[in-house]
C-alpha cells in the first residue's frame, strides 16, 4: 500500500488524500473548514478484479519463454461466420464483373454490358474505391449512434437488396441491355454501402469479443511455463479472420463455373442464397456477443484533440487535462495518449494506396491477361481461387512454423512484416510483366490478342494459363504480410470507443488505391500491358522501401504505444479533478 498526501492552505484549508492499495483503488477528497466535499469514491465493483493467477513475466522470461497465443471463445468463430457469408457474395459476384461489363453476348468470353476492357477495368477499380469509401460513414454511424451489430445488421439488409437487383437484371430472358446496365449501378451502389457498414465493424466486432489482458506468464497442460502474449492474441483472430475472408472467396470458383456453364443469372443467384446465412447467424447469436456501448461524440472529441495539438505544434500534451485543468476538456489523459497513437498509425498507412492498386490488378487486369491465354476448359476468371487457396494453406503455415522461427531470432513486428508486403506486391507485377511479354510474343496474335484477324477472334495466344498461378501465389504472400498486418495494426493502435472508424480509415486506403487504378487504366489494353505491369511493380518496390525508411523506428516503441491500453483511466481522471481544485489555491498562494 502506498500513501501519498498534498496539502495547501488559503483562506481555507484543503486537503487532498489519493490513497491506492494492490488492487488499484482510488479515492479522491476535498475538505475544507466549512464541509467536505466527496469527489469521487470507487467501489470494489468498480473494478474488474487482476486474475489471481496472474504472473508478470521478467525480462528473462521474456526472452526465453516460448511466446503463445490467448484463448479465442468460440463466439468469434460465430461472428467469422457472417463474414464468411458476406465475403462468400462479395467475391462470388465480383469475379464475373470483368467479363458481364466487358464483353457482349457474342464475344469470347461472354459478357452482357459491352462497355470494352478499358471501361470494365475503370467501373471494376470505382466498385472498389466505393466499397472501401463507404467504411468512413459504417465506422462513424457504429461509433456514434448504433453500435457495431446494429450497424452490421443494417448493412445485411441493404446487402440482400443489392443482390436481389443485380440477380433480377442480369436474367437475360426478361432484361435489356439499358435495363441491365442500370440494375447494374444500382447493385453495385447498395452492395457498396453495405460492404461498408459491415468491414469497417465485423473485425473490430470479432476483437472485442476477446478481453484484453497484460502480457504474464502462464504453465500449459504438459506443464510447460510460457508467455501469453496478448499481441500474439490479436496476431492469431486477425490471421484467423483473414482465414475466413479466403475461404469465403473460394466462391469464385463456383461462380465462375455458373457463369460459364449456365449464364450471369445463376453465378449472382448462388451468393443471394447463401448471404442468407449470415442473417441467421446474426439474429442467432444476439444474446452471446459482447457489445460495448457506443462512445459519447467520441469522434468529435478525437478531431477537437487533434485542432488543438494542430494550433500548439503538434503538442499532443497540451490537450491533456491535467497541462490544463481550467480548460475543463471533457475527456481524459489516456484519450488523448490514445489519439495520438491513432494519428500515428494513420501515418503508416499513408503508402497502403500504392499497395492496394498493385492487389486490383488481381480482380481486373489478370483475368484480362488469362483471356489471352490458352484456359483449357478452365473460365479466365477462374484463377483468382488460387490467391484464396494460397492464403488459407499458407497462414497456418506462417503462424505455426514460420513467425516463431523468425521470433527465435528477431521480433517480426508489424512494420518490417508490411515492408515485406510490399515486396511481395511487386515481385507479383514483375511476374505479371514478364508473363505479359512472353504472351506477346506468342503466336498467333502476338501483341494483339484475339484481334490480329477474323479467324483468330477466338483463338488465344500459345502461353497456358498455369503460368499466371506464381503471380497469384505472390499477391497471397503479400496480403499476410501488408493486408493482416494492416488489420492488426489498425486495431490496436485505435483508442477504445473509436476502433471501427479508426478501421473505416485504414479500408479508406483501399479507395485511394482504387482510384488510382482507375487513373491508369486507360494503360489497360493491349499492347500496353507489359510496362502497366512494369510501372506497378516499381512502384510497389520504391512504396515498400520509403515505407521502411519512414517508420522502421516505430518498431522500436511498438511495446511502450501498447501500455497505453492498461493505463487506468479512472485514476487519472481522479488526478485531473483533484488537479483542477488544487491550481486555483496554488495560484493564489504563489501571489
Amino acid at each position: 500500500m502506498s500513501l501519498t498526501k498534498l496539502e495547501t492552505h488559503s483562506n481555507s484549508d484543503l486537503s487532498l488524500s489519493s490513497q491506492l492499495d494492490n488492487k488499484d483503488k482510488i479515492e479522491v477528497h476535498v475538505v475544507s473548514t466549512e464541509n467536505q466535499i466527496d469527489v469521487h469514491s470507487l467501489d470494489d465493483e468498480d473494478y474488474e478484479e487482476e486474475d489471481e493467477d496472474y504472473v508478470a513475466p521478467t525480462e528473462e522470461e521474456l526472452k526465453t519463454l516460448r511466446h503463445v497465443s490467448g484463448y479465442i471463445p468460440l463466439r468469434c468463430w460465430l461472428i467469422a461466420i457472417v463474414e464468411l457469408a458476406e465475403r462468400f457474395s462479395y467475391y462470388g459476384l465480383s469475379a464475373p464483373f470483368q467479363n458481364y461489363m466487358a464483353n457482349g453476348p457474342n464475344d469470347t468470353p461472354k459478357g452482357l454490358l459491352q462497355l470494352n476492357s478499358s471501361g470494365a477495368t475503370a467501373i471494376s477499380y470505382f466498385f472498389q474505391f466505393w466499397c472501401y469509401v463507404t467504411p468512413i460513414f459504417g465506422g462513424y454511424m457504429a461509433d456514434t449512434h448504433w453500435g457495431k451489430y446494429n450497424t452490421i445488421c443494417t448493412g445485411t439488409g441493404i446487402y440482400v437488396s443489392g443482390i436481389f437487383i443485380l440477380f433480377m437484371t442480369s436474367i437475360e430472358s426478361i432484361t435489356t441491355q439499358n435495363a441491365a446496365r442500370g440494375g447494374y449501378i444500382a447493385a453495385i451502389i447498395l452492395i457498396g454501402i453495405a460492404t461498408g457498414m459491415i468491414k469497417s465493424n465485423i473485425s473490430v466486432l470479432i476483437a472485442e469479443q476477446v478481453p484484453k489482458r497484460k502480457i504474464r506468464v502462464i504453465t500449459t497442460s504438459k506443464g510447460e511455463r510460457v508467455i501469453e502474449d496478448p499481441k500474439l492474441t490479436v496476431q492469431n483472430i486477425f490471421m484467423f479472420f483473414y482465414l475466413m475472408i479466403n475461404i469465403g472467396s473460394l466462391s469464385v470458383i463456383a461462380t465462375t463455373e455458373l457463369e460459364a456453364h449456365k449464364g450471369f443469372w445463376a453465378a449472382y443467384l448462388l451468393p443471394f442464397c447463401f448471404f442468407w446465412i449470415a442473417v441467421v447467424v446474426l439474429i442467432v447469436g444476439k444474446k452471446q456477443y459482447v457489445r460495448k456501448p457506443v462512445g459519447d461524440k467520441v469522434i468529435s472529441k478525437c478531431f477537437t484533440i487533434t485542432w488543438i495539438a494542430f494550433k500548439n505544434k503538434l503538442d499532443f500534451d497540451s490537450a491533456k487535462p491535467s497541462c490544463h485543468p481550467e480548460a475543463n476538456y471533457p475527456w481524459t489523459d489516456k484519450f488523448v495518449e490514445e489519439v495520438r497513437r491513432a494519428i500515428r498509425a494513420c501515418k503508416v498507412f499513408l503508402f497502403y494506396p500504392i499497395y492496394w492498386c498493385v492487389y486490383g490488378q488481381m480482380l481486373n487486369n489478370f483475368v484480362t491477361q488469362a483471356g489471352t491465354m490458352e484456359l483449357h476448359g478452365l473460365p479466365n476468371d477462374f484463377l483468382q481461387a488460387i490467391d484464396s487457396i494460397a492464403i488459407i494453406v499458407f497462414i497456418p503455415i506462417c503462424e505455426k512454423f514460420l513467425y516463431p522461427f523468425i521470433r527465435k531470432f528477431t521480433p517480426f513486428r508489424s512494420i518490417t512484416k508490411i515492408f515485406w508486403g510490399f515486396m511481395f506486391g511487386s515481385a507479383a507485377m514483375i511476374w505479371a510483366a514478364v508473363l505479359q511479354s512472353f504472351i506477346y510474343k506468342a503466336g498467333p496474335c502476338f501483341d494483339k490478342p484475339l484481334a490480329c484477324a477474323a479467324q483468330y477472334a477466338h483463338t488465344p495466344n500459345q502461353v497456358h494459363i498455369a503460368w499466371q498461378v506464381p503471380a497469384y501465389v505472390l499477391i497471397a504472400f503479400s496480403e499476410i504480410f501488408a493486408s493482416i498486418t494492416g488489420l492488426e495494426y489498425a486495431y490496436s493502435n485505435a483508442p477504445e470507443s473509436m476502433k471501427s472508424f479508426i478501421m473505416s480509415i485504414f479500408l479508406l486506403t483501399t479507395a485511394f488505391g482504387s482510384a488510382l487504378g482507375i487513373a491508369i487504366s486507360p494503360t489497360s489494353v493491349d499492347p500496353k500491358f507489359t510496362w502497366a505491369f512494369t510501372g506497378l511493380a516499381v512502384s510497389c518496390f520504391i512504396a515498400g522501401c520509403l515505407f521502411w525508411i519512414c517508420f522502421r523506428k516505430y518498431n522500436n516503441t511498438e511495446d511502450s504505444m501498447d501500455e497505453i491500453d492498461f493505463i487506468d483511466e479512472k485514476v487519472t481522471d481522479m488526478a485531473n479533478k483533484a488537479s483542477s481544485f488544487i491550481s486555483p489555491v496554488l495560484s493564489t498562494k504563489s501571489v
